[in-house]
């Protein structure tokens, strides 16, 4: 087994899929600018994006170790780059949704291939919480890099010209190392097979419901709901925000949105060291509480932002710094509780789990941009940022309720499969 490759290859699949997932919100500015579209109409795109990995992840994960997670992460990086072919051809808003139904699904495919192979890459429970939080970092790397890949194809001049399109030659060409670098590899999936598990299409359903049906991961799977939540209104709507609210030109919002990336990315790869000291639900409700303090002492400065023709990255409003630090806090929560409620699995149910955290990140994501969009367009960007205050309180709720059913599976010494 190639354990370096392949390492190397799951960063890499990860770093384009966060490109092309966090594009929705630089696509939706730019989609109201090119097709002349409404805040609610452009948020489709993130419906057709989540609903379609929710639905195909609900369907197909618990079956992927069958047919090969190596084969299923190529197999998306080729309908993916396909996609974005087709942008720069036919430069449509009907394409545009086309891409983010094939991004949705093939990020179903892929991710969870990627988080069932570092289950079968690592050894012990330390080494997998290491590795999860240095994708899930790389990941947000993927999202600032994104950022200012889709603002240098943005003409200042004319918000609107569609030649913001062509940034999808690049990522096609990335699809296309990435899946040369796979075929090149080797993973050993033997771990995966173990003890009988998805012999049929019926069975692997079977095994996920089952799964479904457990108090630890029921709550978990709440946490992950409101976290994605979370995340995608602030994630979708930050450059809409800088745009509207703070009146930043449209390159320049983009390019703002990426502090965000930048933040979050430095926040999960620091997060490994943190908790090395730090239980990971003090972590937790630390950073959770840290997040509603700043929403609200940051967001009144953002109210009644004047235009200016000379503004620039030194006298922005400083809202436009402050937001992004939400990234920071933010970061440790997703990957810490996913390798939490993976690494208490056995090998073989990983693909089962992993697929209902893709199906509930994916209703949380969709969620939280519509109502985002939904407020964004009745009052101002100001009251849409102000709502995440709710899901913000209910998941230090789930958190105490994840925490106390993993003390519970370590007190009384059962595994979460035997129960």
């Amino acid at each position: 087994m190639n354990r370096i490759r392949m390492i190397v290859a799951l960063a890499l699949i990860y770093i384009i899929f966060a490109i092309l997932l966090n594009s929705v919100g630089t696509v939706i500015l730019q989609s109201m600018a090119t097709f002349g579209i409404d805040k609610p109409a452009a948020s489709a795109l993130e419906r057709y994006k989540d609903l379609t990995i929710a639905f195909t992840s609900f369907l197909v994960a618990s079956f992927l170790p069958l047919f090969g997670y190596r084969r299923s992460m190529m197999l998306a990086l080729a309908i993916v780059g396909g996609a974005c072919l087709l942008m720069p051809l036919y430069p449509t808003f009907l394409t545009t949704r086309l891409l983010f139904a094939c991004v949705g699904f093939s990020f179903a495919l892929a991710k969870v291939g990627v988080y069932s192979s570092i289950g079968l890459l690592t050894a012990d429970k330390t080494a997998h919480s290491r590795l999860t939080n240095t994708i899930e970092g790389l990941f947000m790397v993927g999202v600032l890099a994104g950022n200012w890949i889709f603002s240098a194809y943005v003409d200042p001049a004319n918000p609107g010209n569609p030649a913001w399109f062509n940034v999808y030659w690049l990522l096609a060409g990335a699809c296309a190392l990435v899946i040369v670098l796979l075929a090149t590899s080797r993973l050993d999936e033997s771990a995966a097979h173990a003890q009988g598990h998805n012999n049929s299409f019926v069975d692997a359903i079977m095994e996920m419901l089952r799964l479904f049906v457990r108090p630890l991961v029921y709550v978990f799977l709440a946490s992950a709901f409101l976290y994605v939540l979370i995340e995608q209104s602030f994630g979708t709507w930050l450059p809409t925000f800088n745009n509207e609210i703070l009146k930043l030109p449209n390159a320049m919002s983009i390019q703002f949105a990426s502090i965000l990336a930048g933040m979050t990315a430095l926040g999960r790869i620091g997060a490994g060291f943190v908790l090395k000291r730090v239980r990971w639900y003090v972590l937790l409700n630390v950073c959770v509480v840290g997040m509603g303090v700043l929403v609200i002492v940051v967001l009144p400065l953002a109210r009644d932002v004047a235009a200016r023709p000379d503004v620039g990255w030194f006298n922005a409003p400083a809202a436009a710094y402050l937001i992004p630090l939400l990234g920071l806090l933010m970061a440790p929560i997703y990957p810490v509780i996913n390798s939490v409620a993976l690494s208490s699995l056995p090998k073989p149910m990983h693909a089962a789990m992993t697929g209902l955290i893709v199906v509930f990140s994916a209703l949380g994501g969709t969620l939280g941009s519509y109502i985002t969009a939904r407020v964004f367009a009745s009052f101002d960007g100001i009251h849409a940022f102000y709502f995440s205050l709710v899901p913000m309180t209910l998941i230090l709720l789930t958190l105490f309720l994840f925490k106390r059913e993993t003390d519970r599976a370590a007190t009384t010494a059962t595994p979460l499969a035997a129960k």
